[in-house]
């Protein structure tokens, strides 16, 4: 079986894309299994390196839901399998090392659970704020 480091899984748009052009194709972001897929204001690849240690908040407001980032998603050879054929594309994997020294996206716990919608405000707060 193939079992993920934490509860919830996120990575950006952006870095995907990223990936995909280093790979030299277009990806099906099913390929990263994300349970939460973000779109960022700044449009750069793997930003999310940068939220390890913080909070992610789905909405605004003391009752939003949240979780900790708890750290890097170390990606293995799954992404190299296409998500409907499972044709095997190693490329990718090697893309994601030259990048960002094999990681893509985040880990986080669960720490105010909560309803998510499609287009909602994500506040990003630094750990120790």
């Amino acid at each position: 079986g193939v079992f993920d480091e934490a509860n919830i899984s996120v990575i950006a748009s952006e870095t995907v894309r990223e990936i995909g052009r280093l790979a030299g194709r277009s990806l099906d972001m099913r390929r990263f299994r994300p349970n939460i897929v973000v779109s960022l204001l700044r449009s750069a690849p793997f930003q999310e390196d940068e939220w390890v240690g913080g909070v992610l908040s789905f909405g605004e407001g003391t009752d939003a839901p949240a979780i900790t980032v708890t750290m890097h998603d170390e990606r293995c050879s799954m992404v190299n399998l296409d998500p409907d054929s499972a044709s095997p594309a190693p490329e990718v994997l090697k893309a994601v090392v030259r990048a960002n020294r094999n990681n893509a996206g985040i880990y986080g716990g669960v720490t105010r659970t909560g309803r998510l919608s499609v287009g909602q405000t994500i506040l990003f707060r630094a750990g120790g704020r």
